[in-house]
């Protein structure tokens, strides 16, 4: 009984600790969570704010845009006004240009310990394995914190105090599917056996009549050989 209770306490007591200490676990981050993450499809992806800037209600949330995405849809938020940010866009005209940052700025101060979300629609970049990041700055009434740390190699993102929000493309499982299935279409060599054997048995079934047809004629003439004779 002991041992249940240990096992049980251990994790409360480093929660409780974390929190004494100032520290958020990696849920308590600024996230975004994308209804879809297939290359090249639309996405509705969705920004949650967990908490304040270290006790102090949030006033604003500045999410950037990352290059290759042009078009961006909000959802409309009532407790937020919202801004979109443009730029033109590289070798083309001003007519043209790119939302580069959508900015939510609070009609209310949203509290620590409350949470919203935000919501943007957008079309994905057509290569798969590209991995997309959304710095996203969180203005307080006192302080703020810039979302915006990226993993360096052999780095762990668990360890970034104030990661990017981000996400990987991925293939399309029709690819897939159609790989799958021109893996499985057999070749010329496998099916010429199947060719082969359904000759053979054509070749059987007119042998076995011929020796069929040679037997009744043999029959035929014994018959005749031997009415004769009587």
């Amino acid at each position: 009984m002991h041992i249940i209770v240990r096992r049980v306490a251990a994790p409360l007591i480093i929660t409780v600790g974390a929190i004494a200490l100032g520290t958020v676990p990696a849920s308590a981050h600024v996230e975004v969570t994308p209804s879809t993450t297939v290359a090249g499809e639309y996405a509705l992806l969705t920004f949650s704010v967990p908490h304040g800037c270290d006790g102090s209600a949030t006033t604003e949330i500045a999410i950037d845009i990352p290059k290759g995405i042009d078009v961006v849809t909000p959802t409309i938020n009532d407790g937020w006004t919202i801004k979109k940010q443009t730029e033109p866009v590289p070798g083309e005209g001003t007519e043209n240009d790119r939302v580069s940052r959508v900015t939510y700025t609070a009609k209310t101060p949203l509290q620590d310990g409350y949470r919203d979300a935000f919501e943007l629609s957008m079309p994905l970049p057509t290569e798969a394995d590209t991995t997309l990041r959304f710095p996203t700055l969180q203005t307080c009434e006192k302080g703020a914190t810039n979302w915006n740390e990226v993993a360096k190699d052999g780095q762990d993102e668990e360890d970034l105090e104030a990661p990017a929000p981000s996400f990987t493309l991925t293939a399309a499982e029709a690819d897939s599917a159609e790989q799958a299935s021109t893996d499985a279409t057999p070749t010329d060599a496998s099916a010429a056996p199947e060719e082969t054997s359904d000759d053979s048995s054509d070749g059987l079934s007119w042998t076995a009549l011929g020796v069929g047809v040679a037997g009744l004629a043999v029959g035929g003439v014994a018959l005749v050989r031997s009415r004769t004779r009587t």
